[in-house]
């Protein structure tokens, strides 16, 4: 990569250097979930929550303080695209759009998602390309030709009972909000 800081969420969640998270996953019902990222010594840096509301799953990502970073919605409940909406904070506003992430093709039996910035959306192309695995919940995100993080599910009998657990590689100068939020949206995209 060229040396650029990858910054969707926002810049304080870009370091200069790899960062190690590990992502756990706790299903609370048929709808929530509850998501928490900590670093590699155990910090907590990240929750993301919510359920269905009006028939659309929404989460809301949250700093260690429980102030809104950014909020995740789906567009369409039914569409095969599984086409969401994140946006900055708790807002819903156009000013305050970060990007929209939809399924590359509703065809293939892997999970492989386009992530397209602000209003940028379909006019030149994607801007980042998450490409899943066909016999796990492990994927890749890819910018241009590289790759900017790397996600890898930790299968344990605790995933049986609605618990998952997640390493997550993310390389210096991307946002880790960001690539969080990319987790999330690959998940729910599968799940309830």
């Amino acid at each position: 990569m060229e040396d650029q800081m990858v910054k969707v969420v926002g810049e304080r969640f870009c370091v200069p250097y790899t960062m190690e998270l590990v992502v756990k996953r706790k299903l609370q019902s048929f709808s929530k979930s509850l998501y928490e990222a900590f670093d590699a010594t155990g910090n907590f840096l990240l929750q993301v929550d919510g359920g269905v509301w009006k028939f659309q799953k929404k989460r809301v990502m949250k700093d260690p303080a429980g102030l809104p970073v950014a909020t995740l919605r789906e567009k369409q409940a039914l569409s095969w695209k599984h086409q969401w909406m994140i946006h900055q904070g708790e807002s819903s506003e156009r000013n305050h759009f970060l990007c929209t992430v939809q399924k590359s093709n509703a065809l293939r039996i892997k999970n492989n998602l386009d992530v397209f910035l602000g209003n940028r959306y379909k006019d030149h192309g994607r801007d980042f390309h998450v490409t899943g695995s066909f016999t796990s919940l492990s994927f890749k995100v890819i910018r241009a030709n590289t790759v900017i993080a790397e996600v890898r599910h930790n299968f344990t009998w605790g995933s049986c009972k609605g618990k998952e657990s997640f390493k997550v590689k993310v390389y210096p100068e991307v946002d880790y909000a960001f690539i969080v939020a990319l987790l999330v949206i690959m998940n729910e995209s599968d799940g309830p």
